[in-house]
């Protein structure tokens, strides 16, 4: 009897591999993409290389997403399967053969499915794992150490996660089954699907969310409050498309059957009629691949732009090879001497110098007023940081010679504008702005703060000092402190660069200085960049499985159903030419809408998105923008590929 329940369990594979074979290289190929991402989390190797555990800790993020669209994927492909399959197992039923006896054939099937993805999974993962690790590693500017190593904990969560996904799958397909009576399944394949109803409401439902979406993304102008919105604005556009695809789709047929000079053409005719009737269906699948597109455009676009403009966002973090910070009472003097007693043990001496003495103090700026709040419900396009220089620094660093009178400021702006004329520091009297001047220096921390932010030039240190006063009694006494900078290049390798900072953090720890170095925060760049980049590749690879899976399933779904259809009309006269040339008008009407909706989910996306990535150092919108347009048109491609593909698959159904 096992026998008999293994054979029917391997022959109800074979017989539908068409359907099968796309769900089991899927399942491996997410099997492997789980273990690939476990393994470089745990890798030894990578965490003790530079970077290696800030880049392990964004992977740890993508190992709960992989699961997560793994589980979703699995479950969405098994749905369709079961839905082929009913016919098959209610004449199963009808001939004599028990729930019971069905529930066993399907144990059986699951475990060979179960089984060839944890053999197929597991096994690419592990040959592939190395490969993986040499990857990351080049990405961390590093080295991989040679040697082969299986990851007993990667192993033990990928074996979990499939096993976890293949449970839920076969509780679900067994639950089908035991309430489903015979009639049922034997039609399971054949029920069709009714419009819904109130389309026009939710329609414009969706069109108010998108456009609020839309809204968010191009007013915002701070990188804090983009961040801030990003997600609001992010589950509005997802619940926009389904709303538009489901009901908005309904909706347009009805409008496409209105307009006869469209509607009555053969190819327009038979497609819009097929697609009225089936859409809440359709509209859930395309809704799915023009989420994921957007997804796979935005990932790839925004982690490849922050890591081909790394060296760019370097360079404006760190302006120089080597700085020091002083934050506590110091003598400017002193540690001059010190920093050059250093750097001549190097036989190196000091080029481009830069040395300034600073104030930066932070609140909310309401108009002209820069106001000392502690308050955390703030509007964050109202927090500012202020950097206090004196004038005598000013002219100085920008090489002027400027004047101030009592009473009266110079102002750089160096994010956004300021149109007031004068400007008050906390319960201060307003300072009167003489007149607003350029940058003049290059700022590591202008590039790092992601609030707005301007330069305020005050006529000496005196003033400096009463504002440092009046900021701490605002604050606490937790507040920022006058601080000395210095910063400087070197001709020298990057080792003897980082040698050099390890001996300054060492000489001057006592005096409460801070030591960087450019070449120090190369590998956090790296780490962090090369993560987000890694992780971008994988996940998307996984989005574009689920993409490619929905838009053959889908077909061949259509298939299936509308091959009997235009049998009939072949045989009231329609010709196979005029079949094929219907079918292109629906696919290519049905697939075409999502590419163009992701299209413009992107493009009203990019302001929202440049904000979001200057937080993270991007600088270049020129290259964001050039790698956003070259990767949409290389998805659109690809894209175009699967079109075809799936549109083959559709027709050689439907004329079989």
């Amino acid at each position: 009897m096992k026998t008999l329940y293994w054979k029917l369990a391997w022959h109800g594979i074979y017989k539908n591999q068409k359907i099968y074979l796309p769900f089991l290289l899927t399942s491996i190929g997410i099997t492997m993409m789980y273990y690939i991402v476990s393994y470089l989390t745990y890798s030894k190797a990578i965490y003790e290389m530079h970077g290696g555990q800030e880049m392990q800790m964004i992977l740890s993020w993508g190992t709960g997403v992989v699961a997560i669209f793994a589980a979703i994927f699995l479950f969405y492909m098994n749905s369709f399967l079961m839905r082929r399959r009913k016919t098959e197992f209610g004449l199963y039923n009808i001939l004599g053969m028990g729930k019971w006896n069905i529930a066993r054939i399907l144990c059986w099937q699951n475990g060979m499915l179960f089984g060839t993805s944890m053999v197929g999974g597991l096994g690419l993962g592990i040959l592939l794992s190395k490969l993986s690790e040499l990857m990351a590693a080049k990405m961390l500017g590093n080295s991989s150490p040679m040697g082969f190593r299986i990851e007993p904990n990667a192993v033990r969560n990928t074996v979990l996660l499939t096993a976890v996904s293949y449970g839920i799958i076969l509780l679900y397909s067994l639950g089908q089954i035991h309430v489903s009576k015979p009639i049922a399944l034997l039609r399971g394949e054949k029920q069709g699907e009714k419009p819904p109803k109130a389309r026009w409401l939710l329609t414009l439902c969706g069109l108010v969310m998108l456009g609020i979406a839309y809204y968010l993304s191009v007013t915002i102008q701070q990188p804090i409050a983009a961040f801030s919105m990003f997600f609001l604005a992010v589950v509005l556009v997802i619940l926009a498309t389904y709303l538009l695809f489901i009901c908005g789709s309904v909706t347009l047929c009805k409008l496409l059957q209105k307009n006869k000079r469209y509607y009555y053409k053969l190819q327009h005719f038979i497609s819009v009629s097929s697609m009225r009737y089936r859409m809440k269906r359709n509209g859930s699948s395309l809704a799915s691949i023009c989420v994921l597109s957007t997804m796979v455009l935005v990932m790839i676009s925004s982690t490849l732009c922050l890591y081909l403009g790394l060296e760019d966002s370097l360079y404006q973090r760190y302006p120089r090879d080597i700085f020091v910070t002083a934050y506590s009472d110091f003598d400017e003097q002193e540690l001059e001497e010190k920093i050059a007693e250093v750097v001549s043990r190097y036989s190196l001496q000091e080029k481009n110098e830069i040395h300034e003495t600073t104030l930066q103090i932070s609140g909310v700026l309401n108009g002209n007023r820069l106001q000392f709040e502690q308050d955390s419900l703030v509007d964050y396009d109202d927090i500012a940081t202020v950097k206090i220089f004196t004038l005598e620094e000013y002219n100085r660093l920008a090489g002027t010679s400027e004047t101030l009178q009592d009473g009266e400021v110079l102002l750089s702006v160096i994010d956004g504008s300021y149109s007031e004329d004068t400007i008050q520091i906390g319960t201060m009297q307003p300072f009167q702005i003489q007149k607003q001047v350029p940058q003049f220096v290059d700022d590591g921390d202008a590039f790092a703060n992601v609030s707005r932010m301007l330069y305020l030039i005050v006529p000496d240190m005196a003033m400096m000092q009463e504002l440092n006063e009046r900021q701490a009694e605002a604050y606490n006494g937790y507040a920022s402190v006058i601080q000395f900078y210095k910063g400087f290049d070197l001709d020298a390798d990057a080792d003897t660069q980082l040698a050099i900072q390890a001996a300054l953090q060492q000489q001057l720890s006592e005096e409460g200085c801070v030591c960087e170095s450019r070449e120090d925060g190369r590998s956090s760049f790296y780490a962090l960049y090369g993560g987000l980049l890694f992780l971008g590749i994988l996940l998307s690879v996984v989005f574009l499985f689920g993409t490619v899976l929905i838009m053959y399933y889908k077909q061949i779904s259509e298939g299936y159903e509308d091959a009997g259809r235009f049998e009939i009309l072949q045989k009231v006269g329609m010709t196979k030419k005029e079949i094929k040339r219907s079918i292109n008008s629906q696919i290519l009407t049905v697939f075409t809408a999502p590419l163009l909706m992701a299209g413009v989910h992107l493009a009203f996306a990019f302001p929202m998105l440049y904000r979001l990535l200057a937080v993270m150092g991007l600088i270049n919108i020129s290259l964001f923008a050039i790698i956003t347009v070259g990767g949409f048109l290389v998805f659109a491609a690809l894209y175009a590929l699967m079109y075809k593909l799936t549109s083959h698959s559709y027709y050689q159904l439907v004329k079989s």
